[in-house]
């Protein structure tokens, strides 16, 4: 069994892309459904809440928000860290 870091703080508070969520009015069901990659709630739901995801999970819910918005945010534009 590979050895842990505790340096590293996975839990990173509320992250931007829960307000433009609630901006607009899209909730973790709208990201999963205009997705057409294999994304779930759950990963929208640790986005949201800060949980550190892997640069693979934040690209497919950023590409699922861009489609479920129309927009073109950025990585920058969702999460903070």
């Amino acid at each position: 069994m590979a050895a842990v870091n505790s340096n590293i703080e996975r839990n990173l508070g509320e992250q931007p892309i829960a307000r433009l969520m609630q901006e607009h009015g899209l909730k973790a069901h709208d990201l999963v459904t205009a997705s057409t990659e294999q994304i779930t709630h759950k990963m929208v739901a640790r986005a949201c809440k800060g949980r550190r995801l892997t640069l693979n999970t934040q690209s497919k819910v950023l590409r699922a928000l861009n489609s479920a918005t129309g927009k073109s945010y950025a990585l920058a534009d969702l999460f903070n860290y």
